[in-house]
């Protein structure tokens, strides 16, 4: 969810916009706790034509990841890796993306009464093992140490999922991939475009045509025309094309940039992504009458306009941050683009913390612009914390 690129390889723009669209995700998911807030800053229901603003904040994700994946891959390549070690990398982070979102996912659908634990135990507990298997430790930590912490959690997931039990009482089910989570459907995106960034070596017509596959997947997916032999073949969040398409959407945009920047056509750069922006209205305009807008039906209009928006987000970020360098505005959130995957695992461990000590908000807080103002607390107080933890040499990289 992050990347480790050199200062001369990277846009801060990009860091900023993961950022913003972390802290706005871990706003919309504490929405629940709310009552009497305006109802167009929830999802939309599934069969409803429509979006909300935390409908937009997965696609973002997806979006962002793609336009970090050119820097990520030629940063690998320029210190000397061979594509197939860039391959090996690629595979082994969206196997713990997958592992860590079907540890979540199996969070959702806990029976408690046939479980060691409590329910609000297993998904802290679960973070607390992707913390100690996935820490970047330091190089002077004690070898004995890193392995040991790294065993821990790797036998604390293998325990988890040996007890854990969901569904009813007469019908309990065991651990297993439910649905991929957030975290594994950013995995299967990420997959499906890296192995495309890989083997275009910067070829625009190889990358323009994997958006156009994604896309193509994603109309015939809506309309029911997928063949049966494309779900055997891949996984569901692949196949759909909807999400890939995404992912891919943020690499055009990061080869888009790049390409202007470097033959110095600031005004040329600004017409091809005004006339991308409003190519992706069209195609939103032209698809949604016959699937509507839809994040949980992954309908095509909804991945044009979440693509448009959030695009149109980033070049305003981009115009403020590395063309006007106002970068240090967004300082107080910088940990949430920097280290994205602790921050994104914070609240789970906020909200344990507050089971605990049996801690809850006076109603008061839980109401209206008041309830607002608490959730945006929230997701300070858990950059603040991803802060606090770097400090202390607690940073996820995969």
């Amino acid at each position: 969810m992050s990347t480790s690129l050199s200062a001369p390889n990277r846009l801060a723009s990009i860091d900023v916009l993961r950022a913003l669209t972390m802290v706005l995700m871990i706003f919309v998911n504490d929405l629940w706790s709310l009552t009497d807030i305006p109802q167009w800053l929830g999802h939309v229901e599934r069969g409803v034509d429509g979006m909300g603003l935390a409908d937009t904040i997965f696609p973002a994700f997806l979006f962002i990841v793609g336009m970090s994946l050119p820097f990520a891959i030629e940063n690998r390549l320029k210190r000397g890796d061979f594509r197939g070690q860039v391959f090996r990398h690629v595979l082994v982070r969206t196997i713990a993306l997958l592992i860590m979102g079907v540890f979540l996912v199996n969070g959702e659908s806990i029976y408690a009464a046939a479980m060691p634990i409590p329910r609000w135990l297993w998904n802290p507990l679960c973070c607390l093992a992707f913390i100690c298997i996935w820490n970047h430790y330091s190089p002077n930590a004690p070898t004995a140490l890193v392995y040991g912490l790294r065993g821990l959690g790797i036998v604390a997931l293998f325990a988890l999922a040996f007890v854990y039990r969901g569904g009813t009482p007469g019908a309990l089910s065991y651990f297993s991939p439910k649905w991929w989570g957030i975290l594994g459907l950013i995995g299967w995106s990420y997959l499906a475009s890296a192995l495309i960034v890989i083997a275009a070596r910067n070829d625009p017509r190889m990358l323009l045509g994997g958006w156009l596959i994604f896309v193509t997947l994603s109309l015939v997916s809506s309309a029911g025309l997928l063949p049966q032999i494309i779900h055997i073949v891949l996984p569901e969040p692949i196949a759909g094309g909807t999400l890939p398409a995404l992912t891919m959407s943020g690499v055009l945009t990061t080869l888009t940039l790049r390409y202007y920047k470097k033959s110095e056509k600031p005004i040329r750069m600004a017409q091809v992504f005004a006339a991308a922006i409003g190519g992706l209205v069209v195609l939103t305009v032209m698809t949604r009458p016959l699937w509507g807008i839809s994040k949980l039906a992954a309908t095509p209009a909804w991945l044009f306009i979440c693509s448009a928006i959030t695009l149109t987000a980033f070049l305003g970020i981009y115009w403020l941050v590395d063309v006007n360098t106002k970068g240090r505005w967004f300082d107080i959130i910088k940990p949430a683009g920097t280290d994205t995957l602790l921050c994104y695992l914070m609240p789970y461990l906020v909200y344990a913390c507050f089971r605990l000590v049996d801690f809850q908000f006076p109603t008061v807080l839980l109401v209206g612009g008041v309830g607002l103002v608490k959730s945006v607390a929230l997701a300070f107080v858990c950059v603040w914390l991803t802060h606090a933890l770097n400090r202390l040499g607690v940073r996820l990289r995969l």
